[in-house]
């Protein structure tokens, strides 16, 4: 049976669950689009069942489709739609219809007591600040881009995928 995860705002005008296989909180992206949407030196995504996700609050939640530019300028728009409290600011999830069957909520809005790592990987490190010095631990991976493993992967090859 998959982990129900409980989130919410930090207000507190929404709330939401949903049904996940893939609980562990390993993922650190140091993008510009998550640090400066999600707060802080990186953001931590995880993911879950779009299919179970119920929201309380729905007209507080704000849509914001993040910009990316590449090297030579051009820009073009995300299809990833980034979920956020439109009263209070907080980062909820991000959910993107290429794959519809999955959202991948911030770590840091879910309330529920989430299972410790026992690596991490470090995503995007070729964006991150200049201030932010990553803490790289034995087993972490480092990727200046994505990594090829999925979460799904990461959870099923270490058996930490949830039933």
């Amino acid at each position: 049976m998959p982990l129900t995860l409980h989130g919410s705002c930090r207000c507190g005008a929404v709330h939401f669950s949903v049904q996940s296989h893939t609980p562990y909180p390993y993922q650190l992206c140091y993008c510009s689009i998550c640090r400066k949407t999600a707060g802080g030196g990186f953001a931590i995504n995880i993911m879950g069942d779009a299919r179970t996700l119920k929201i309380r609050g729905k007209r507080s939640i704000g849509l914001f489709h993040a910009e990316i530019r590449d090297e030579d300028g051009r820009c073009e728009v995300s299809s990833g739609e980034r979920r956020h409290c439109k009263a209070c600011g907080t980062a909820l999830w991000v959910y993107d219809e290429a794959w519809p069957d999955l959202m991948h909520p911030f770590a840091s809005a879910i309330d529920s007591e989430l299972p410790v790592p026992p690596e991490r990987t470090h995503l995007m490190l070729r964006y991150k600040a200049g201030w932010v010095e990553p803490v790289i631990g034995p087993k972490d991976q480092t990727f200046d881009l994505y990594p090829v493993e999925s979460i799904e992967a990461w959870h099923r090859t270490r058996g930490l995928w949830v039933d």
